[in-house]
This record gives structure tokens, C-alpha cells and sequence, in this order.
């Protein structure tokens, strides 16, 4: 019985290695920060001109550092959602050439899995802090 040894390399075609053009530089941060409104989301705008957003109840927060966020290396974009005491929260991290439009799709995937929680959970929630 004999066996076929592999050929070293792989073979493709002309068509198969096509350049493509991809979206590249920061882009429009309006199109990240558009999607928030005044009756859900608070924003503050520092004196570095840095971008702070966050909802009512603290849970998300999403900071733009458009010349890059102090103490880190290059991170223009910072987005975090605050766990509970069962499930862990997470947070997301963009650099400053990220393109705006790939941040605002993830932060409308991020604020589409939110829901608000019925009056009376949050009048419990808050009677126990």
C-alpha cells in the first residue's frame, strides 16, 4: 500500500489572490455618538475633548479619546458593560484609526441586546443597594 506524500506549497489561482480595498482611518465619530439620546444615555464632553457617554443606570459606558486614552497605547475607543452579581460584564476596545462606522455597528449590536427592566425590578434593585 503506498502513500501519497503532500506536496510542499499550495496552489491557487490568479482570481482566488485579488486585492481588495478596505475601510481605513478613524472616519466620523458623529456616527458612533448619533445613536444616543439625552432620555437614556448621558454625555459629557472633557476638557481634552474626550467623549464620555453612559446610561441612566451606569451599566454602559463608552468613551471616546480621539488623540488616544490616558494610560493606554493608542485606544481610541473604550465601551463596557457593568456585570451583575451572577454574570460578569465585558468590555470592548477600538484604537484611534478604527473606523467609526465598524464602532457605531458594534455599539448598535451592543445597545439592540439591551431591554429596560420593569418598574418594579428596578424599585427592588435599588431598595437593596
Amino acid at each position: 500500500m503506498g502513500v501519497e506524500a503532500a506536496r510542499p506549497g499550495f496552489s491557487t489561482t490568479v482570481e482566488a489572490l485579488r486585492l481588495r480595498s478596505w475601510r481605513l482611518g478613524p472616519g466620523q465619530p458623529n456616527t458612533v455618538i448619533g445613536q444616543f439620546d439625552a432620555e437614556d444615555f448621558t454625555l459629557i464632553v472633557d476638557g481634552r475633548a474626550d467623549v464620555h457617554i453612559s446610561s441612566k443606570d451606569s451599566r454602559f459606558s463608552l468613551g471616546w479619546f480621539p488623540l488616544g486614552r490616558p494610560g493606554t497605547e493608542e485606544e481610541g475607543w473604550k465601551l463596557a458593560v457593568t456585570g451583575t452579581n451572577t454574570v460578569p460584564g465585558y468590555s470592548i476596545s477600538f484604537d484611534t484609526e478604527t473606523p467609526a462606522e465598524i464602532v457605531a455597528t458594534t455599539v448598535a449590536k451592543v445597545l439592540a441586546t439591551s431591554q429596560p427592566l420593569p418598574t418594579n425590578t428596578v424599585r427592588r434593585q435599588s431598595h437593596h443597594r
